[in-house]
């Protein structure tokens, strides 16, 4: 699984909620967006070691 993917169901989902740092979803879905975004390396390397053939959702 690309991690691009993942980077735009986290994006979609965090722009779904309207924009308030005091809401804890809104902001766990933010700062994980963020984390991942500058962490892509070793994210990717994650999904590659722990997403198996078939697991996927769009497989």
């Amino acid at each position: 699984m690309k991690i691009e993917k993942v980077l735009a169901e986290l994006n979609r989902l965090r722009h779904d909620l309207e924009k308030d740092p005091k809401d804890m979803e809104w902001f766990a879905l933010h700062h994980t967006f963020c984390f991942v975004s500058y962490k892509m390396a070793e994210f990717q390397r994650y999904l590659d070691e722990s997403v198996k053939p078939g697991e996927c959702p769009d497989e």
